[in-house]
């Protein structure tokens, strides 16, 4: 389960780039393990350091003191493209990031976004304009982000919400239904119960 997502006040950092996909997120020569753990060193490999020896770089925005621990990133058109690794999201999760704020997303990474506790904020290109590198509060119930004077809304699928609200994942939302499930399997053995036989191997 994710740590459940209400309300976060946190510096967006400006990440503007346009098509930012997940082999930027996280190279695959970072993708070492099969678990979501040891991925935060990776996150934006190919841009946050300067070497093999990872001596960083210090254009790069997560390395500017304003920014490091960024919670918050500000984006732009098609975020989270290329490949559907989630290794990308596990990442961005690792290294504390809650929210991101970009014009679009990759269907597959907003997805996954939401089963590891992540917000993808869809805005327009004028509001991420005048946010990015700002402090800037995500309201997930009432569905909104706030800087200084400006408030902006934001759609999101109920489910979604749901998940992100109370900190689940694919599995923990059908566990929720586990009462009709056990029902359901109860009803099904009393009118099938061959399907439940244990048969010997041969």
């Amino acid at each position: 389960m994710a740590e459940p997502f209400t309300l976060l006040t946190a510096i967006a950092a400006p990440l503007l780039r346009d098509n930012v996909d997940t082999d930027a997120i996280i190279p695959s020569r970072e993708m070492k393990s099969t678990g979501k753990t040891g991925l935060a060193g990776g996150l934006f490999a190919g841009w946050r350091y300067l070497d093999a020896a990872r001596l960083p770089n210090p254009d790069f925005v997560l390395n500017q003191p304003e920014y490091t621990g960024a919670r918050i990133l500000a984006s732009g058109v098609n975020f989270g493209c290329g490949s559907s690794r989630e290794h990308a999201v596990w990442a961005l999760a690792e290294y504390g990031v809650r929210c991101i704020i970009a014009e679009s997303f990759a269907p597959i990474f907003h997805g996954n976004c939401i089963r590891n506790g992540i917000v993808p904020v869809a805005l327009d290109r004028e509001a991420i304009a005048a946010l990015a590198g700002r402090e800037v509060q995500v309201d997930l119930p009432e569905q909104t982000v706030r800087c200084g004077d400006a408030r902006w809304t934001f759609a999101i699928e109920a489910e979604a919400k749901a998940m992100l609200l109370e900190g689940l994942d694919a599995i923990d939302l059908t566990l929720k239904h586990r009462d009709a499930i056990a029902a359901f399997h109860a009803r099904d053995r009393a009118q099938r119960p061959w399907v439940y036989l244990e048969h010997p191997h041969a």
